[in-house]
C-alpha cells in the first residue's frame, strides 16, 4: 500500500487541518457516547461545575451580568425540556380548522377525551440535549468570568428580583398549559400495574 509521500504528493495544510479536526470531533463524539447512559453522574458533574461557577461569582463579587444571562439561558432550556414536542394548543387549532373545512380531523400527539389511545410524552428538548447545552453554557459562563470586559457594574439585587419574577410568571404559564392539556412531563419511575396480584 502506498502512502501520500510514496506517490510524491504531499498533503496540503488544509487537508492536515481537516483530518485533525475530523479526528478530534470523532474522539469528542466517542466520549459523549460513553457518557450517555450515566444520567446521574452526568448531572452530578454539571452540578459540580455549576457550584464552581457560583463560587467564582460569590467570591469575586462580580460578573453579575454573566450570571444573569446564564440563568435566563437555563430557564429557556428548562421550559423547552418541559414542553411537548408537538404543542397541543396548535394541534387543537389545526383540528378545528380541518373540521370547519370538512376534512378528516388530525390526531393529537397527546391523549384526549375523544380517543384514549396512549401516546408517550415526547419532549421538545430531550434530556441529553438539555444536559449537553446546560454543561456547555456553564463552561462558557466560567470562561466569561476570566475576562474583565464581561464584568459590567450593575446593581445585582434588581437582576435577582427580575429573574425570580420572570421565573414565576413563565412557570405559572407552563403549569397552566400542563393542566389545561392534561400532560405530565415527568416520569415518576413507577410502571402502571394492571390486575390484582
Amino acid at each position: 500500500m502506498m502512502s501520500a509521500t510514496d506517490t510524491g504528493v504531499e498533503p496540503s495544510p488544509v487537508q492536515n487541518i481537516s483530518a485533525a479536526y475530523t479526528r478530534v470531533t470523532r474522539q469528542y463524539q466517542q466520549i459523549l457516547d460513553r457518557w450517555t447512559p450515566h444520567i446521574m453522574y452526568r448531572w452530578l458533574g454539571t452540578a459540580g461545575i455549576l457550584s464552581l461557577f457560583f463560587l467564582r461569582i460569590v467570591l469575586s463579587q462580580g460578573w453579575f451580568i454573566v450570571c444573569y444571562a446564564y440563568a435566563i439561558y437555563l430557564l429557556n432550556l428548562l421550559l423547552a425540556f418541559l414542553q411537548p414536542k408537538f404543542d397541543p394548543s396548535l394541534q387543537e387549532d389545526l383540528l378545528a380548522d380541518e373540521i370547519e373545512e370538512g376534512g378528516t380531523p388530525m390526531t393529537s400527539p397527546l391523549p384526549s377525551a375523544r380517543d384514549d389511545e396512549f401516546r408517550p410524552f415526547v419532549r421538545r428538548l430531550p434530556e441529553w440535549q438539555f444536559w449537553l447545552s446546560a454543561t456547555r453554557a456553564t463552561l462558557i459562563a466560567i470562561g466569561c468570568t476570566l475576562f474583565e470586559m464581561f464584568d459590567v457594574p450593575v446593581y445585582w439585587p434588581i437582576l435577582v428580583v427580575y429573574f425570580f419574577v420572570l421565573f414565576a410568571l413563565t412557570m405559572r404559564r407552563q403549569i397552566q398549559h400542563m393542566i389545561k392539556y392534561k400532560y405530565v412531563p415527568f416520569d415518576i419511575g413507577r410502571k402502571a400495574r394492571y390486575g390484582s396480584r
